[in-house]
Formats: structure tokens, C-alpha cells, sequence
């Protein structure tokens, strides 16, 4: 497979909004037709309408909000690096659904997928209580950096990934029987750990019983830059941000091709009317392209 089969037939990249420091957390939201994403230096949640091409603040006082997806009701799963916590946002009623495990707090969680049975699957590194831009300033609790499992039916928390040094994205392969995750600790070497690795790659899980992830492999490395946020497509292909494009990836692990973006890239997804259009947050600006495809979560 080559890039051009998964470009519509004269694609081009087009930037669409501007005004931010640091763009993050897209999702496309059907029943808005909008883009609503994280602009978290300026501590604010903003939406992009594809209907009538313009940038609204949705909320100006957002608690460092960053990584976000729908549940199986359609309602907002963000996370929220001031709060520690993962958070429902059901039409601007927002409700902490966990923000501690074993009685200490969660450091700063950054990305987060529903899986199909309605668990939710998030990363916890520290950026946002190391970095006064991206939250407050504060300790790791538990020490380290894991993947966990909330059940939001029972309240059960579980650590399902522990040896990504820092994980940031995640996604399931279209049947979830594998589970990706970036791990962004190149950008954030731990002067107290000098030895400890700093990697710059996407790395893969096999699942068991819908709950296990084992097996854990590096699946590609990311360069320039690193990954931080990125998306499956129907075909299990792996579009991925990095320094200086969006990078594609075949189930295999192996480059099919890289989307120039002129900033660096924070994260992306799929949207529009049709689910075929690629939403690009990166630094400054918000930026698509028309894709043949459409993420693995389609329904």
C-alpha cells in the first residue's frame, strides 16, 4: 500500500483555525459537527465548527484539559492534567469519574480510548505536575508513570501497562485484540534517573480476556520528534503525530508514508461528515486533510 491510497484524489493539507499555544486532545463531534480540542497553555477548550469555519472558546477556564474521546453515549471523555483525574463532559456537566488509585492521586493523565465493552483505557505521565503550563505543580504519588483500566460500572482501577517509561497516546487495534502506546519520554529525561530509558516510540500489547495486556514490543519508532497522540484507521494502519508530519504505519509496523505539516504535531482524529477527514492539532493551528479512510471506532 502506498500514502496516495489512503489520500483522496487531490487532498491537500489545509489549515483551518489558528490562535493557539499548544494545540492537543482532538475529537470530532458528530452531533456539533466540530472538532472540539485543548489549547492547554492557555488553559482552554476550544471547537472548531466545520459548518461555519470558525473557532469558539467552549470553556476558558479548563483545568488543563488534554487528551479526549466519546463514550458509548456520545458524551466527552477528557483528561485533566489540573484536576489528575479523568473526567465526563455530558454538555458542559463535568463529573471526575476517577482521579486515584490505592488511595493516592493519579499524576497528570494525558490520553484516553473506550474500549467497545465501555472500559476506560488511560495514560498517566507526569507532564502536567512537572510542567506549570500544563497544570500544578506536584509529586508522583505511586512513582511512576502506568496505562490503567477503569471500570466505570464497579469503580475498579487497575494498572494494565507498567513499563512504558513516559505513555502518552493510546489506541486499539479495529478488533482490540492489541493496544498501542506511545511513550513520549525522550521529551521529558528524568535528571534523577539518568539511566532509565528515554524512547521515542509506539509500542504494542497483545490482549487477553478483553482486561490483559501482555506480550509488550516496540511496533515502530517515531523521527523526528517523537509520538505523542495518533489514531487507527478501519484497516488497523496507524496515522501518528511526530516533529514534522504525520507519520502512517502499516499493521506491520512498516512506513507507508509521512503528511509534511509546517508545526510540530501534537495529535489527531478523523472526522467530518463522513469520517474521511483528518483533524490535525499542531502547536499554533488546527490543520486537515481528506483521507480515504475513517478510525477504527467508526460506527
Amino acid at each position: 500500500m502506498q500514502l496516495s491510497d489512503l489520500l483522496a484524489d487531490g487532498a491537500a493539507l489545509e489549515k483551518v483555525a489558528t490562535g493557539t499555544i499548544w494545540a492537543e486532545g482532538p475529537v470530532w463531534l458528530p452531533e456539533r459537527r466540530a472538532v472540539r480540542y485543548s489549547d492547554i497553555p492557555n488553559n482552554r477548550i476550544v471547537e472548531f465548527s466545520e459548518e461555519t469555519g470558525q473557532l469558539t472558546v467552549y470553556n476558558d477556564e479548563a483545568e488543563f484539559t488534554n487528551g479526549r474521546t466519546l463514550d458509548r453515549d456520545g458524551a466527552v471523555i477528557q483528561c485533566s492534567h489540573g484536576r489528575r483525574a479523568v473526567e465526563r463532559d455530558d454538555d458542559g456537566t463535568v463529573k471526575t469519574l476517577v482521579d486515584s488509585w490505592r488511595g493516592v492521586r493519579l499524576n497528570s493523565p494525558n490520553d484516553v480510548v473506550v474500549k467497545s465493552d465501555g472500559t476506560i483505557w488511560f495514560t498517566d505521565p507526569p507532564y502536567g505536575i512537572l510542567r506549570s503550563v500544563e497544570g500544578h505543580p506536584g509529586i508522583q504519588e505511586y512513582r511512576d508513570s502506568y496505562v490503567f483500566r477503569f471500570d466505570p460500572t464497579n469503580g475498579d482501577i487497575d494498572p494494565v501497562v507498567i513499563d512504558v517509561e513516559t505513555p502518552n497516546g493510546l489506541a486499539f487495534s479495529p478488533n482490540e485484540d492489541l493496544l498501542y502506546v506511545a511513550d513520549s519520554s525522550l521529551a521529558a529525561p528524568d535528571p534523577d534517573k539518568p539511566a532509565r530509558y528515554s524512547g521515542h516510540a509506539i509500542h504494542a500489547y497483545d490482549i487477553f480476556d478483553g482486561r490483559y495486556a501482555k506480550n509488550g514490543r516496540i511496533f515502530a519508532e517515531v523521527s523526528p520528534g517523537l509520538p505523542d497522540g495518533f489514531r487507527v484507521d478501519v484497516d488497523g494502519n496507524i496515522w501518528t503525530s511526530s516533529q514534522d508530519a504525520v507519520q502512517v504505519f502499516a499493521p506491520d509496523g512498516a512506513l507507508i508514508g509521512r503528511i509534511p505539516v509546517p508545526e510540530v504535531i501534537a495529535n489527531l482524529c478523523f472526522g467530518g461528515s463522513d469520517g474521511r477527514t483528518l483533524y490535525i492539532t499542531a502547536s499554533t493551528s488546527l490543520y486537515r486533510i481528506r483521507t480515504t479512510t475513517r478510525d477504527a471506532t467508526a460506527r
